[in-house]
Parts: structure tokens; C-alpha cells; sequence
């Protein structure tokens, strides 16, 4: 056991165990790749900082970084996902972790600390927690990093505002961005993770209810997707002219807020933004409604504000709160407002995860090899790595594809 982290209790060990086996066994994309790819000594002696949802998906991927030889330090992105019994069997597996569930704000930020002081030369994030904080508190550690790799749409979004500031000193690859990450993870994670948390959590029928998705980027494509394959009646809310359009050709609803409020049975938000949900929504929202976040950041929905506005709260069943309005409506919170299907259920499926932490895999592997090369900033995964990605996730699916002609390719390639 590694002797200098911060975890809960390490009797919880054997749970944790049992649950990384069961991705081991599951995870067939990760583990071709490691195979072929990982296991070839570009991450031999390397020191991987590891900041991301700390469960037994996450953690089997640390675990492979450790088996190709890397130093691996783990801490969670949001301690509210973080499970004691994963951190406890990483340490049992010889990781440091820095982790403990639902901890505060400053002990959370003390771990991402105590993470960036294993002086990383790979940093692998998740809503750009550690990055930023190596620009802010551990500057001094940034000529040793070769670059890092970014899981998620929140995270992007602060990476090209650093950029734009000219604040960004080492290579991110987007890993959010590869197509292999946010056309699956994005899209089929999401809209089955977080409708599975809001049907588990509240035991009611989905069937019938008015929902709205606010925002319609790749997470609330798929929201909206599996709202309507479970019967709900749905309507999407955005900003974006496009994506409205977009919406509207998919077949949903259209509307603002202000519209959306007093109607919808369940809401979730998917903006990657703040303040989506604020008290003039609260205000007008029906008797019984749900709230549901599936963006990175808990502040999507103000409840701050929703605490001042209500006169009672009371924990109404596990992972859910609900607040009486000085009215007598019943207004219930999903998982305090953070990310629902990881709080309140076990995330996205193992299946769509392998692909996603293939991207993450393959975007350290490749800043291992080619890191030092890259110029300061923001870079998209290389083509060939996510189309590499790809085929191995249909071999191991035992999906074949139609190949090219001569005559065919002859004809694509000329202008004549």
C-alpha cells in the first residue's frame, strides 16, 4: 500500500476490488489497446496525474497506466463521485490517491494539490481542474510537463479561454473532442447514464412526463434521444440558433426557459455553462417537478437560490432533496445539483467508457512520444488515433468492414 495518500478507510479495498475485476472483464477496447499499444514503453517511468470521476472505470484505466510502468497519482474531479472503496483498492494496487468522497471544497482543492506534487510530466483532467491549478499554485512545475489530455466539454471550454488569454503553457490534446469520445461518450453515455439515475433514483415512470433538455450540444443530443425512446414528451432549450434548428428538425420542441418553466414534469441541464437554472425558473416550476444536472459543474443549476426560496428542506429519498416553496410546492433536487448520473448511479456504461478512456489512453501515449514537440495550446487527438480507435473497438465486436474498390478509390480521387 502506498504510504502517502489521503483516502478514507482501507478496509474498503476488497468492494473496490470487485468492481475494477468486473471493468477488467468488460473494458475489451482498453484492453486490446494496451495490448498492442500501451504496454510498448513510451509510458515506462513516466509520472501520470490523474484527476477524474474516481470510480472503478477511471480506475482501471490508472491501473493500466501502472502495469505499462508509469508512476500514477489519482485524485477525483468532483467529490461527490469519488467511491472510498475504488481509492482504497488503488492503493491496495500501489497508486497514490488523494481522494475522499463528498470532502469539501478546500480539502478537494488540497488533493488536487497534493496530486500536482508528484511533479507529473502527464497530466490527465477532467474539467481542467488540475491544469489550472498547475498555471495558478504550482507554476514552478510547468517546464516539467510534457503536456496533458482533457475529458470533458467544461473542461475545453476553460482550456480555450486560458488559450485566448495567452495563459495556456503546455499542449492539451482535447481529448473531449475525438470522435470517438464525444459521438459515443457524449451522446449514448449520457442519455442512458443520467435518465437511468433519474428513473433509479425516484423510482417514477418516465413515460409521459414533459422533459426538458436544456442545451442541445453532443450530452443533450443524446438526453433528448433517450427521453423519447422512454415515451417522455420533450422539448429542448438552447441558445444557439443552429442547434435550435437542429433540435427542431430532430423533432423536439423548442422553447425559452421562461416558456419551459411552468410546464416540464423533469428538467436537465446540459450546458457546461452557470446559472441555467435561477429563481425566476424556480419560481414558476410545477408542483413535484424534478431538477437534474448532467453538465460537469453543479453551479448549472443555482441552488443557492433555490435554498434561499424555500422554507423547508428535507431529504425526501437517498439522492434526492426536496424543498417546499413558501406556496407549498414541492420542488426535488437530483443528487444535490451535481453531475446526477454519476452521484446518484454508476456513470456511463463500462462499453462506452472503454472507448472514451481509449482516447485518454492513446492522447497520453502520444504526448509521452511526442509531447515535447508540440507548441504550448490546445491540439485535436491525431486522425489516425481515432480512426485506429475505432476499428479496434469493431474487431473486437467482430464487425467487418466494406473496402474500397480500385476503381472506387481511382474515381474519389480524381477531378476529371
Amino acid at each position: 500500500m502506498s504510504p502517502d495518500s489521503t483516502i478514507r478507510d482501507p478496509a474498503l479495498a476488497p468492494e473496490g476490488e470487485r468492481k475494477i475485476e468486473w471493468v477488467a472483464a468488460h473494458a475489451h477496447t482498453l484492453n486490446e489497446l494496451y495490448r498492442s499499444r500501451l504496454s510498448d514503453g513510451a509510458l515506462r517511468g513516466r509520472r501520470i496525474a490523474m484527476a477524474i470521476h474516481l470510480e472503478a472505470k477511471t480506475a482501471y484505466l490508472a491501473w493500466l497506466f501502472r502495469e505499462a510502468g508509469a508512476e500514477v497519482t489519482v485524485t477525483g474531479s468532483n467529490p461527490f463521485s469519488t467511491q472510498d472503496d475504488v481509492c482504497a483498492a488503488l492503493v491496495r494496487r500501489g497508486l497514490r490517491v488523494h481522494a475522499v468522497h463528498a470532502a469539501d471544497a478546500e480539502t478537494f482543492h488540497q488533493h488536487l494539490l497534493q496530486t500536482l506534487d508528484s511533479r507529473p510530466d502527464l497530466i490527465l483532467d477532467d474539467g481542467a481542474e488540475l491544469v489550472t491549478r498547475l498555471h495558478q499554485h504550482r507554476a514552478d512545475l510547468l517546464p516539467g510537463v510534457r503536456g496533458a489530455s482533457e475529458e470533458t466539454t467544461s473542461g475545453v471550454i476553460r482550456l480555450r479561454a486560458m488559450q485566448r488569454e495567452g495563459a495556456l503553457k503546455i499542449p492539451v490534446i482535447a481529448a473531449n473532442d475525438a470522435l470517438c469520445k464525444h459521438m459515443f461518450d457524449n451522446r449514448y453515455g449520457t442519455g442512458q447514464s443520467t435518465l437511468t439515475a433519474v428513473m433509479s433514483a425516484t423510482n417514477l415512470l418516465i413515460a409521459g412526463k414533459t422533459t426538458v433538455v436544456v442545451g442541445y450540444g453532443w450530452c443533450g443530443r443524446g438526453l433528448a434521444l433517450y427521453a423519447r425512446g422512454f415515451g417522455a414528451r420533450v422539448s429542448v432549450v438552447e441558445v444557439d440558433p443552429i442547434k435550435a434548428l437542429e433540435a427542431v428538425a430532430d423533432g423536439f420542441a423548442v422553447m425559452s426557459l421562461a416558456e419551459a418553466a411552468p410546464l416540464a414534469d423533469l428538467f436537465i441541464t446540459a450546458t457546461g455553462s452557470i446559472g441555467i437554472l435561477r429563481r425566476e425558473h424556480f419560481e414558476r416550476m410545477k408542483h413535484g417537478a424534478l431538477i437534474a444536472n448532467a453538465g460537469n459543474y453543479a453551479h448549472e443549476i443555482d441552488v443557492a437560490a433555490l435554498r434561499q426560496l424555500a422554507v423547508e428542506e428535507r431529504e425526501a429519498r437517498r439522492h434526492i432533496t426536496e424543498f417546499v416553496l413558501p406556496d407549498g410546492r414541492r420542488l426535488h433536487l437530483l443528487a444535490q445539483g451535481a453531475l446526477a448520473n454519476i452521484v446518484a448511479a454508476d456513470g456511463h456504461p463500462i462499453e462506452i467508457m472503454d472507448m472514451s478512456f481509449s482516447v485518454q489512453a492513446l492522447s497520453l501515449h502520444y504526448l509521452a512520444r511526442h509531447g515535447a514537440a508540440l507548441a504550448p495550446g490546445l491540439h485535436r487527438l491525431p486522425a489516425e488515433i481515432d480512426l485506429e480507435i475505432a476499428r479496434t473497438r469493431l474487431a473486437v465486436l467482430g464487425v467487418n468492414l466494406e473496402t474500397v474498390t480500385p476503381e472506387q478509390q481511382a474515381y474519389l480521387e480524381s477531378w476529371r
